[in-house]
């Protein structure tokens, strides 16, 4: 914090700082005090006769209420019946309850409250704001939907000839797409934030929808249109959304740790990832004379000088230093019998593929490629 310049009174700054625990229950009551003394030193006011409004702390999914909204009420007096808009969403307050569950029925200025009434889960941060005609909510709520749907159109990336280029130049450039549906907005938020993460140069990872509920129709039909996989955090898809998802063949991922959820898409990018392909030199053989040979072509007679060679190994063509060519063996022989394997201090016989320069002196290096998967960082 003092490196913010926030520094607290013992530091010689002018915000207060209180030791506290929730565990034990330690200071909660000297806290208390200094937030009330912050209070009235600022003269922090609200007039608890008007149309009440504040801010979304937290929205989520329940079981048997539907969307339950977290509020601070920072003016006015909230009164059950009211209609309140927040985001893009509108709703007529049906309940009201405090931090312990009770029900409250006008909670006025700087109180916290849990709301029952929401069309869909607004974003935490959020602003809500009471009117008097349900029309004119109605009406605003309705337009701030319109104005996101345009924006997301808007804000779309069409691939560009930058782009083009740079998916050229990475290689095998590939996209995963991800619609993610939770019982709690911050737990979405922190889900979809966290995947995005994970996004590297050769595969990127994208949310094109977020939201609080359970998984519908629409959300598999979004998936179907734009090849996405759905997860779901600690909620489930409708009947309907079921048996269109399987019509569909939608993968539907159910996850109630975010940690789990994380490691899964890390280990499915991980294999869109091209492996690594590390070589192994496994023998180096001298060729002692060559031979060619009627309908066969040439054949080098060598000597194994270190390792061993496999019959399905790769081979390199080493003349003077200089690697000549870089192929396969098409036989490899001791004296009349194909064999699998020459092992170090024996003679064979070796025929390369599309290759047939071959020079008494050469030097031939066989190596394998192995393929290592890749892991994120």
């Amino acid at each position: 914090l003092s490196g913010m310049n926030i520094l607290v009174e013992e530091w010689g700054g002018k915000f207060q700082a209180q030791e506290i625990s929730a565990k034990k229950g330690e200071n909660i009551d000297k806290l208390l005090e200094k937030v009330l003394l912050e209070a009235e030193l600022l003269e922090l006011k609200a007039n608890p006769k008007r149309l009440a409004g504040g801010t979304v702390v937290e929205a989520r999914m329940d079981k048997g209420r539907g969307i339950v909204t977290t509020v601070l009420v920072q003016y006015g007096t909230l009164k059950i019946g009211d209609h309140v808009v927040a985001g893009q969403y509108y709703g007529k307050v049906k309940a009201l309850f405090n931090e312990r569950n009770k029900t409250v029925n006008e909670p006025g200025p700087s109180s916290p409250v849990a709301l029952l009434g929401f069309s869909g889960a607004p974003t935490a941060g959020d602003k809500f704001k009471v009117f008097e005609d349900e029309s004119e909510a109605k009406d605003l709520a309705n337009k701030r939907m319109q104005l996101i749907r345009e924006q997301g159109i808007r804000t779309t990336k069409h691939i560009t000839l930058d782009e083009i280029g740079r998916r050229l130049a990475v290689g095998n450039f590939k996209e995963l797409k991800l619609i993610v549906k939770g019982d709690v907005d911050g737990s979405v938020e922190a889900l979809a934030d966290a995947l995005l993460k994970l996004t590297t140069e050769q595969v990127a990872v994208s949310v094109i929808h977020k939201g609080v509920g359970q998984i519908s129709e629409s959300d598999v039909m979004l998936a179907s249109a734009s090849d996405a996989i759905i997860i779901g955090f600690q909620v489930r898809p409708s009947a309907k959304a079921k048996g269109l998802a399987d019509e569909e063949s939608i993968d539907i991922r159910h996850y109630s740790v975010i940690y789990k959820a994380i490691d899964e898409i890390k280990s499915a990018i991980e294999g869109m990832l091209e492996p690594d392909i590390v070589e192994h030199i496994i023998g180096n053989v001298n060729v002692r004379e060559v031979f060619n040979i009627t309908k066969v072509g040439q054949v080098a007679g060598c000597m194994v000088t270190d390792g061993k060679v496999k019959r399905d190994s790769k081979i390199r063509v080493i003349r003077d230093g200089v690697v000549l060519h870089d192929g396969a063996l098409s036989s490899l022989k001791r004296f009349k019998d194909e064999v699998k394997d020459v092992a170090k201090g024996f003679e064979c016989g070796i025929k390369l593929r599309s290759f047939s320069d071959i020079q008494v002196g050469d030097d031939l290096e066989i190596y394998e490629e192995e393929q290592i998967k890749r892991k994120l960082k």
